[in-house]
């Protein structure tokens, strides 16, 4: 799931001529293209509805808006944070914490009702239509400024404005007067327009407040989740391997001790086996503990620990870490599980020759890893299943998940946490 916050903060103070300048460049240049845009969106609007039914074309085309939506009101969204440096966080896709196709579709719905994103479009088009004035009132206030100088022409009248006739002896008064009035029309619309994109675009106190809230929420209950889940997975390890193997370490002792004065022998045999299925068991206990906590991911990094996690796969892995510097201890220990998850799904299940794993720290201080496989495909999350646990885990703590696992394969999973998780 894809989580959004932002706090809300006054602008920074600003040399205000500056920033009113600033503006009016803004809304000249959404003037002259944001009309363009606007059709285009209302052309895929007409065009998906028109042709809904027609092979299914315009479900790709209404598909296709909602992806231009979003790309509109992301520019927004940036384009006034950075104008009046409001730290306001980016627009991100909605995402419904579900793999595969119906999980795509549940994203795309809430990407289409997102609120976020359809007030970012709002205060684009009030922005767009407030360029058309002031390019109007622009040109305005060049006419006023040329009818000024009427008086040098020689001529006895000149065109006003509405289609009416002044005297040339009071051109340059009605010049003067109409290049002011235009420049303070332009004036008065940059300062509507801050008002009108700091109200629409930064959310209130009281939407941040809720947005907390349902981050929260939806954490905390993936965090239970995990919880849950990794301890039903210690009791099914336990329960399916160590414990029948030290079970079958005593009766193979007890019959040692039985044998041990009429046949010696085969009570050394029997101590042998004993023997082999204790250190078998104590390896399972070590790769148990691993799966709980890896101590190597606290002592040097999660370069480190993946190294040694790629060394220990049974499958051949090629490993591509690039990070400068670390992230928090959650973060990294669940980017490093769901890992060591896909790396044992890949040698058991899929029948994979090789995987590859890729980690990064991304631009706006993301932890983001991929593990791709050639194996045969279809991997999905099934409840209580590993992969399960490793959507609750990126969910709790505040990351996202993608899974992308055709039949025939190759199977890729993608997450991203925050660094401050």
């Amino acid at each position: 799931m894809t989580t959004q916050t932002a706090i809300t903060q006054q602008p920074k103070a600003a040399r205000p001529p500056l920033r009113i300048l600033l503006t009016i460049l803004h809304l000249a240049a959404l003037g002259v293209i944001g009309g363009a845009i606007l059709g285009m969106l209302g052309g895929l609007l007409g065009a998906g509805l028109g042709l809904l039914f027609a092979f299914g074309v315009g479900v790709i085309l209404l598909v296709g808006l909602v992806y231009a939506l979003f790309g509109v009101g992301w520019f927004e969204v940036a384009r006034v944070g950075a104008l009046y440096r409001v730290p306001l966080a980016p627009l991100g896709l909605r995402s419904s914490g579900r793999p595969g196709f119906s999980g795509w579709l549940r994203s795309l719905g809430r990407q289409s009702i997102d609120g976020r994103m359809w007030r970012a479009i709002a205060n684009f088009a009030l922005a767009c239509l407030g360029g058309a004035i002031v390019l109007r009132l622009f040109w305005s206030m060049i006419w006023s400024a040329i009818i000024s100088f009427a008086p040098f022409s020689g001529e006895s009248t000149v065109a006003g404005p509405f289609g009416s006739v002044i005297a040339t002896a009071w051109a340059p008064l009605v010049g003067i007067l109409g290049a002011a009035a235009a420049a303070a029309g332009i004036i008065g619309v940059a300062l509507l327009h801050r008002v009108l994109s700091l109200a629409i675009v930064v959310p209130s106190r009281e939407a941040e407040l809720t947005e907390r809230v349902r981050t929260t929420t939806a954490q905390r209950e993936g965090a239970v989740r995990a919880a849950d889940l990794e301890r039903t997975r210690i009791e099914r390890d336990l329960h399916d391997g160590v414990q029948p193997r030290l079970v079958s370490v005593g009766m193979t002792l007890g019959l040692a001790q039985q044998k041990i004065e009429d046949d010696p022998e085969t009570a050394k045999a029997l101590i042998a086996e004993a023997h082999t299925s204790t250190k078998a068991a104590i390896t399972e206990l070590r790769q148990l503990a691993r799966g709980i906590h890896a101590s190597v991911l606290d002592d040097r990094g999660l370069d480190a620990a993946l190294s040694a996690l790629a060394g220990r796969s049974h499958i051949p892995v090629n490993l591509d870490v690039r990070m400068d510097g670390r992230c928090s201890r959650e973060a990294e220990a669940a980017v490093y599980f769901a890992i060591a998850e896909s790396l044992t799904n890949a040698a058991k299940h899929s029948r994979a020759s090789e995987a590859r794993v890729t980690v990064r720290i991304r631009e706006g201080n993301t932890l983001w890893a991929r593990v791709e496989d050639n194996g045969m495909g279809g991997a999905q999350v099934q409840p209580g299943g590993g992969l399960d646990g490793i959507a609750n885990r990126i969910l709790a703590a505040g990351g996202t998940f993608r899974l992308d696992s055709p039949q025939g394969g190759p199977t890729s999973l993608e997450v991203n946490v925050p660094c401050a998780s």
